[in-house]
């Protein structure tokens, strides 16, 4: 029986040639957007060359294709519409390298985080409020789970944060 050949980027010296890391590079682009580091990390993983790497994303950047800011925006867009809320959000980004001010503004580009709190929280419980703080408990640990702040959580069911 005959080796198989590896087709792997590494095997026949790829690795380090820019054009091959470009092409791996544009061709995980055309699938969805990345963030520079994340993007940086799937290529590593391919078996590229580190600086290569860094250098293909540097002419991505350069040129547009690749852009941390409009990835940020639109990632905080897309999961803020499926009600997740703007802690679990920045979570997800700084794991994917984005930095934490692209991060703060796209946040801050977002919705009107209290009423999606709202919107999630009804959606999920109705719109009866809770009779019981065994109810709100329960909601307010839904929310959190969602990435929702505790000033977010407060807003949505109506605890107040005052002293009894």
């Amino acid at each position: 029986m005959l080796p198989r050949r590896s087709r792997k980027p590494g095997s026949d010296g790829a690795a380090t040639h820019p054009q091959a890391v470009r092409l791996a590079s544009l061709a995980l682009l055309a699938k969805r957007d990345f963030a520079a580091g994340e993007l940086r990390e799937r290529l590593r993983l391919h078996g590229f060359d580190d600086a290569a790497v860094a250098a293909a994303i540097a002419e991505l950047t350069t040129e547009g294709v690749l852009d941390d800011e409009r990835y940020a925006h639109n990632y905080v867009a897309y999961h803020a519409g499926r009600g997740q809320g703007p802690v679990r959000i920045a979570a997800a980004l700084r794991q994917g390298g984005v930095d934490a001010v692209v991060i703060a503004a796209a946040l801050a580009s977002g919705p009107d985080w209290r009423a999606l709190a709202r919107q999630v929280c009804r959606a999920k419980f109705g719109a009866q409020p809770a009779a019981s703080w065994a109810q709100k408990a329960r909601r307010a640990r839904f929310l959190q789970y969602r990435g929702f702040s505790a000033d977010h959580i407060r807003a949505a069911t109506g605890v107040d944060a005052g002293p009894d």
